[in-house]
């Protein structure tokens, strides 16, 4: 089911991929992503979306237009069901609301963080991730991004409407959409927060950025990431792998059949990465920034110094929850001098 649209899922419109379940591709522009798929639930007394899209001009005109082909507007969205706290994700859910009465359900685990957001007493909200790169080695790549930001030449887009949500998804919890029921599943790791909703009767998974078809998502990258997050994530896989559901819809890239072959393909690659980051230390201390400039990045292969600001930062973050999680399993060794981490094999 992931062959014939891969190269046209970004598509605009509302494409129908279950009965009363339409997927409606949104624009990311300056994304390499290039669209976030929001799906549209029918139900009786309204819709019900899965996820929201970024908010941009182009991804608001496109989510109304989507709504119109399936033969709604946006006054008749009753419930925005956010997958995670990402701006693709849940960037014009609270704008939805405004619009539409409707209400927003968001999964508990990304408490913490959208309250951190919003506390206007925390000054620059880039710290954290300011400070985690520099821990892991990375200041020049610090640099270079306060760089990029001073000689933007004009102020970003706003990042729309961010406010709490009015419910907290719990693991196990249902959702009535309709007739429909929805079960929502945490499966923390891409965030700590990301949560999935499946359809039993349909049998449907609502993947959000869980288990893409193509692609692997970025682990951690969040405000306050913390713990192990690649630990999380392995576990999250396992948890949905055997779950009984023929076709995954997922956020990015065209629905697909296959979860448990897609999540043994994951499994591998993280092993795969975690031997890698491993051998990259043979040649003694490094730090995630050391290790992340010698591993390849992305479907292609590429080298970190091709990838652009943004992508670096992911490298950096995602190379430090691998050797984070070597340390837990006692392979790895971790010390920290001056600030920054150096990670040693061990044996």
């Amino acid at each position: 089911m992931a062959s014939a649209g891969d190269r046209t899922w970004e598509e605009p419109g509302a494409h129908a991929v279950s009965p009363g379940v339409f997927r409606i591709p949104l624009p990311l522009p300056g994304d390499g992503l290039r669209a976030v798929n929001v799906y549209a639930l029918q139900g009786e007394g309204g819709i019900t979306l899965v996820d929201s899209g970024m908010s941009r001009t182009a991804s608001w005109d496109a989510l109304q237009a989507g709504l119109k082909q399936a033969g709604a507007e946006l006054g008749d969205v009753r419930r925005v069901l956010v997958t995670h706290i990402h701006r693709d994700h849940f960037g014009q859910a609270c704008a939805v609301r405004q619009a539409s009465g409707a209400t927003v359900l968001l999964g508990r685990g990304e408490q913490r963080s959208l309250e951190y957001i919003l506390d206007d007493t925390q000054g620059d909200r880039r710290a954290p991730w300011i400070a985690r790169l520099r821990r892991n080695g990375a200041a020049e790549l610090v640099d270079e991004l306060v760089r990029a930001d001073a000689d933007r030449q004009s102020p970003p887009e706003s990042e729309g409407l961010w406010e709490l949500p009015d419910d907290w998804a719990d693991d196990g919890e249902r959702v009535a959409v309709g007739e429909r029921s929805l079960v929502a599943i945490e499966t923390p790791g891409h965030t700590r927060g990301h949560v999935t909703f499946m359809d039993a009767a349909a049998r449907i998974l609502f993947a959000g950025d869980h288990v893409l078809p193509h692609i692997t998502p970025s682990i951690g990258f969040e405000p306050l990431a913390d713990g192990l997050p690649l630990a999380d994530f392995l576990k999250s896989l396992m948890k949905v792998r055997d779950l009984a559901v023929d076709t995954v819809l997922p956020a990015h890239g065209p629905p697909f059949n296959g979860l448990a072959t897609r999540v043994d393909e994951l499994l591998a690659h993280h092993a795969a990465r975690l031997a890698a980051s491993r051998a990259a230390l043979t040649g003694g201390a490094r730090t995630a920034f050391d290790v992340a400039r010698v591993l390849p990045w992305t479907r292609r292969d590429r080298h970190y110094d091709e990838l652009d600001g943004f992508n670096r930062q992911l490298a950096v973050q995602e190379t430090a929850a691998h050797l984070d999680l070597l340390v837990s399993e006692g392979t790895v060794r971790e010390t920290t001098v001056d600030g920054v981490r150096r990670y040693e094999a061990v044996g």
